[in-house]
């Protein structure tokens, strides 16, 4: 399935003085009524959209119909003064078939794409069977981290308990955005370097030597909690499909 990855700028036309209803109200006309009625009358396979705010994703099964709705797609936001974003709109081949596909021509691994945050991957569950990967972005991990080692230095005064109690809901916060199935490695991983981090900071503050790591491990597993998966596969979530012909929902 080819999936055209999109973001939506604005050209000669701002919206972000609007607050983001108004936006959205726009774009509803701008794109989805314009997106459905194409999907209705324009194609022949099956079709799926995903909007958030200005970005969204439009998986094809078809090429053909992916390289002409993107064409289209073009002419139709220059109506409205808005063009697409050059640098994160692209069209690639993902999906069920895409590995085999790429593989008999003699390429390598499908590519990934992000959106939302997450790093969408191509891959197998253990019983082999084809699922899409969902993992978190690591330039965003990298920026919360940032933050978090940068608030850490302002606290470097605070007691142990206040500390903690800044860094668990932070923690709690994290899993409950990126806490998909399959992504259990990058919580775990997220977790481990917010530990080390808050390990790290009593040693700059003073030229002690750093807090015993068992001392250390007694204090990660007071306020810092484990992962866990909050959210349930999409199937389970959302168990819908939709034909290329059929109405969006």
């Amino acid at each position: 399935m080819a999936a055209p990855s999109k973001s939506c700028s604005l050209a000669n036309r701002s919206l972000t003085a609007a607050s983001p209803l108004l936006s959205n109200v726009y774009l509803h006309h701008v794109f989805d009524l314009w997106v459905d009625w194409w999907r209705r009358t324009r194609a022949h396979g099956e079709v799926i959209v995903v909007r958030f705010a200005d970005d969204f994703i439009v998986g094809f099964e078809h090429r053909e119909e992916a390289d002409r709705f993107l064409s289209e797609l073009k002419e139709r936001l220059q109506k409205f003064g808005l063009t697409l974003h050059p640098d994160k709109t692209r069209l690639l081949e993902f999906g069920r078939w895409a590995e085999a596909d790429r593989q008999k021509r003699g390429e390598g691994k499908p590519k990934t794409f992000d959106f939302l945050g997450f790093t969408h991957v191509c891959g197998k569950t253990r019983a082999g069977r084809f699922t899409v990967k969902r993992r978190t972005m690591r330039k965003r991990a990298m920026a919360k981290l940032k933050s978090i080692r940068e608030e850490l230095q302002r606290r470097l005064h605070d007691p142990v308990p206040r500390t903690g109690a800044y860094l668990r809901p932070v923690l709690l916060g994290h899993y409950r955005y990126y806490g998909v199935p399959m992504n259990g490695s990058a919580l775990e991983t997220f977790r481990w370097d917010v530990e080390c981090a808050w390990w790290k900071s009593p040693k700059r503050r003073s030229q002690r030597a750093a807090v015993p790591s068992e001392k250390m491990g007694r204090l990660g597993r007071r306020w810092l909690p484990r992962p866990h998966i909050c959210h349930p596969y999409p199937l389970v979530r959302l168990g819908v499909i939709t034909q290329g012909r059929s109405r969006m929902r």
